[in-house]
């Protein structure tokens, strides 16, 4: 094992399987063990029946299905938004300077924190959880895309304007495709965040959702249903971070060499 030396996919999947079993381990041990009590923190098992109950008898599926929702809602909005806007940012200083003092004073207030005026301004529907997402989401993204446009190399640039090529056609041809695969890591990267986001609002004002089972089964110590519908979250933003990464890999096969 040396730094930096890349690792084959058998290996790679071998390793990451391999920590979630010495986590279910762990897990097991301290629970089944009596190390840990129930009410604080339930067993495997436990957590699974809970979980097929929910699913079976409380329509569970269906508080996924809003959850991912909300969540590729407000982050699709965010990143409709927020690519123009950064290359825009990235490709043309005047518009840097105009946005970017903004951008980064907003990306450092919590979302969480305008939950109370988002129900005042939206009450407690849709809007205001696509809200809450939107907020989380879109101003890191808009400063992280107009980095990347801003890095594109020099010489690049240099020759394209010496073959001729005007300005709307450098950020077309030049600017956006030599960005491209590290604004899909972006957007792969934000997603993520979107995810913690959501829950914070469903945990105030919704009726469904996994953050609103989440906060009943706290109200009833139900410590295995909680676990159940972290690890759901988690299942899902694994899944979607693969998918992400296969497309990825698809469309920018030439930005994978040496990793």
């Amino acid at each position: 094992m040396k730094p930096l030396t890349p690792v084959s996919p058998g290996a790679r999947i071998a390793l990451g399987i391999s920590f979630f079993v010495l986590f279910v381990a762990v897990w097991s041990i301290a629970t089944f063990g009596g190390f840990v009590q129930k009410t604080f923190l339930a067993d495997p098992v436990s957590m699974l029946k809970s979980g097929w109950v929910l699913l079976a008898e409380h329509g569970f599926a269906k508080d996924i299905g809003m959850t991912v929702f909300r969540v590729l809602g407000g982050f699709v909005i965010a990143a409709v938004i927020a690519v123009p806007l950064g290359v825009a940012m990235g490709a043309y200083k005047p518009i840097e300077a105009f946005f970017e003092p903004f951008v980064s004073f907003a990306r450092y207030l919590p979302a969480s924190a305008f939950i109370p005026l988002l129900i005042l301004w939206a009450g407690i529907g849709e809007a205001q959880k696509l809200a809450v997402i939107f907020l989380g989401s879109f101003f890191s993204l808009v400063l992280m895309i107009s980095v990347t446009v801003g890095n594109t190399r020099r010489d690049l640039v240099e020759a394209a304007y010496t073959l001729g090529v005007g300005d709307a056609s450098l950020i077309r041809r030049v600017l956006i495709p030599g960005a491209a695969p590290e604004i899909a890591e972006q957007l792969r990267m934000v997603l993520g965040w979107a995810w913690t986001y959501v829950i914070v609002a469903e945990l105030i004002g919704a009726s469904s959702g996994i953050g609103h089972m989440i906060t009943d089964s706290q109200a009833l110590l139900a410590t295995d249903q909680i676990i159940f519908g972290i690890i759901v979250i988690g299942l899902i933003g694994l899944a979607s971070d693969l998918l992400f990464k296969w497309v990825n890999r698809r469309l920018f096969p030439w930005a994978q060499l040496g990793r």
